[in-house]
């Protein structure tokens, strides 16, 4: 790894310690936050590279998508309830 400078930045305990267990053995704090954010990306990075199957269309859009608008909806019904 080249090294082109550095800089201190000041982070929680609750960072710090979520960073050391990324770690893995022998990985400096550097090479785990460039190995953390390369995975993550941009999610239009990712538009049209998941091939999908009619039968997995089909579950998405006529069962768990319904199911889940379902369950948010019955939340949201729930929480209005309680408002006064």
């Amino acid at each position: 790894m080249s090294s082109m400078g550095s800089k201190n930045i000041s982070i929680t305990d609750e960072a710090y310690q979520a960073l050391n267990m990324e770690r893995r053995n022998g990985e400096s704090f550097t090479e785990v936050i460039l190995r953390l954010t390369r995975k993550s990306g941009r999610l239009m990075d990712c538009y049209g590279t998941w091939e999908i199957s009619d039968k997995e269309k089909r579950a998405i859009f006529e069962k768990e998508l319904p199911a889940g608008w379902s369950r948010s909806t019955k939340r949201l019904k729930a929480i209005e309830s309680e408002m006064p």
